[in-house]
């Protein structure tokens, strides 16, 4: 893993949101030490809170040089909320996705195994960072995403929509309780499981938000098929992390915002 203390992060671009200023990361390029060495992004991950902000301003400068930069509490909901001006700390609005058309401003979510999600409508000035684990993304925070960026001026067939590193199916087992509860809202979801274990299944997770994108009217959807689980060196992981019985987890970061 490299400490690039001089170049700081890479950021990792969507071909589908080209000429956006964004950026997915991972580990590269931070300053945090221990379990959580690298790029660690997260308040909630025990790193010292001068390595989060440091890193924090690395992502930004990698993104969109001089921006501020607006992050929501998140919960695992549905809930959307609108950025005008940056957002950090307490007083956060515990949501799981933010959108904005303020230039200059970026909106972001951390993961560490959920799907980060980022949109936008390059022609109405209008985009949007979410947080998609299985929870929000069951519970429609896609879909609700999408209609806030319409509320504000996007349209369906304008807006682009990309997936970020997450846990790739092959990764993540589930049991026979979390299928049955995904199939309980619509069989059709039967699709992203399949059989591993006895009594147990290995979940699609980029493939379900991907379907939700698809359903809420978003047509061009990019998945970069990047597993968090499978890359340690390159990529926080809270499944990972639990398994190896590690004290703690670090958070990557997905951000988008209007130059």
């Amino acid at each position: 893993m490299a400490d690039d203390v001089c170049n700081g992060p890479a950021a990792i671009r969507a071909a589908m949101l080209n000429g956006v200023p964004h950026g997915f990361f991972g580990r590269d390029g931070g300053v945090s030490r221990g379990e959580v060495a690298g790029l660690q992004l997260g308040f909630g991950a025990e790193d010292d809170a001068a390595n989060v902000a440091e890193n924090r301003g690395r992502a930004i400068a990698a993104v969109l040089p001089g921006a501020q930069l607006a992050m929501p509490f998140q919960v695992h909901s549905p809930d959307v909320a609108i950025a005008t001006g940056p957002m950090e700390g307490d007083e956060r609005p515990r949501v799981d996705a933010l959108v904005t058309t303020t230039r200059g401003l970026l909106v972001g979510v951390v993961t560490a195994d959920c799907a980060p999600v980022l949109l936008a409508d390059e022609q109405a000035g209008v985009v949007a960072a979410a947080h998609a684990g299985w929870r929000g993304a069951k519970g429609g925070v896609l879909s609700n995403t999408v209609e806030q960026m319409v509320s504000l001026g996007a349209t369906r067939e304008n807006i682009a929509a990309a997936i970020g590193p997450t846990i790739a199916q092959a990764s993540y087992e589930v049991d026979a309780g979390f299928r049955n509860a995904f199939l309980a809202d619509n069989r059709a979801s039967a699709r992203f499981f399949t059989e591993g274990e006895p009594g147990h299944f290995q979940f699609d997770l980029p493939g379900f938000v991907a379907a939700q994108l698809h359903a809420a009217g978003i047509e061009r959807v990019e998945n970069l098929a990047l597993d968090t689980y499978a890359a340690p060196a390159r990529f926080y992981s809270f499944r990972r992390a639990t398994h190896q019985g590690e004290a703690t987890y670090g958070r990557q970061g997905a951000f988008i915002g209007l130059a």
